[in-house]
């Protein structure tokens, strides 16, 4: 164990609201339990649940950090007294329950990963939430074979930029929504192979031209609201649409004949409140079939923009003005 402070500079939320009462405090070091590791955090992602954790309507799971951030990178300084696979001074990404805006966090060490050869602590940073998100839900819980066709709203968030390399680099088709041609030209870059812009064209309608009226074998949505009937409408027969957020509210008064009538499968999840293990047989599955992928340059982090720790107020205001394309990610200085 590496001779460490007692205390730390992290980024609390005094109360829920708007990106201002996000505030620097100085907090003890985390210890962490017997199968945890302490990371010395050089850079941590911002995403959405952080935003909505900000605002009250995500609060963290039990026994988990109140402080916001949901991924980190950097380098081991304590392991448990189970914990087999690190080392103190191992550089490493990892997925966490919360705590991540911090200069110090711990999280189970099988929610750990090497960085991938090639990229920085910045980039690490901005790998787990979405590939653990995007991996479980398409790929487990979908299916999403080589040779379906792929929706994913929003192709420029984080979630989408993920989505659309993933789905592609296994063989899919990618649609994707995007809100201008600037977005449009940066998802094309990616690989979507169908970009629809959703400010000038129903996408439901899109996607029955662009198909022939067979539609699309699975759909990943964070938007909610009238988009589940819409993506009924732009489902396949047999298809499969998993919802992973509902930023336009909830769905009233759907019409189920259609999910009947197409035997539609509309499944759903939530990664945060999950179980130890099922996050630890998520990152097996991304070592052995995600990162080669990263290694080799085939997949890569989209990044948008960062800021220092104590600037959390204009990251959290970047991501709320949906201008970003990929990830915005908390720099930590020391």
């Amino acid at each position: 164990m590496q001779n460490l402070p007692e205390n730390m500079t992290a980024v609390a939320i005094s109360e829920p609201g708007e990106p201002d009462v996000l505030q620097a405090e100085q907090r003890p070091l985390p210890v962490p339990e017997p199968h945890e590791i302490l990371i010395r955090v050089h850079a941590a992602g911002v995403n959405r649940p952080d935003v909505l954790q900000r605002k009250g309507a995500y609060p963290p799971p039990k026994g988990a950090s109140d402080l916001p951030g949901l991924e980190v990178a950097g380098e081991v300084v304590s392991c448990g007294a189970d914990v087999q696979r690190y080392r103190v001074g191992d550089q490493v990404t990892a997925l966490a329950p919360g705590g991540g805006y911090a200069a110090y966090c711990k999280v189970p060490a099988g929610h750990a990963l090497p960085i991938p050869a090639g990229l920085s602590m910045v980039e690490a940073a901005a790998l787990p939430e979405t590939f653990f998100t995007v991996w479980t839900n398409v790929f487990d819980r979908c299916g999403l074979g080589t040779g379906e066709r792929f929706l994913v709203h929003g192709g420029t968030s984080g979630i989408g930029t993920t989505a659309i390399q993933l789905a592609k680099a296994f063989g899919a088709v990618v649609f994707t929504t995007v809100g201008s041609e600037e977005k449009a030209d940066a998802v094309r870059k990616l690989g979507a192979d169908h970009v629809i812009n959703y400010r000038e064209a129903a996408f439901e309608k899109s996607v029955h031209e662009i198909t022939g009226g067979e539609g699309v074998d699975v759909i990943l949505d964070m938007v909610g609201g009238d988009y589940v009937e819409r993506n009924w409408k732009a489902a396949a027969v047999e298809g499969r649409i998993c919802q992973i957020a509902t930023l336009n509210g909830i769905a009233e008064n759907v019409n189920f004949s259609r999910l009947m009538v197409k035997r539609l499968t509309h499944t759903g999840s939530t990664l945060r409140p999950r179980s130890d293990a099922f996050k630890t047989a998520i990152a097996e599955n991304l070592e052995a079939r995600v990162w080669p992928l990263i290694e080799a340059g085939k997949v890569k982090p989209v990044m948008d923009s960062t800021f220092p720790l104590e600037q959390a107020v204009e990251a959290h205001r970047r991501m709320e003005s949906s201008g970003h394309i990929g990830k915005i990610v908390l720099t930590i200085d020391g």
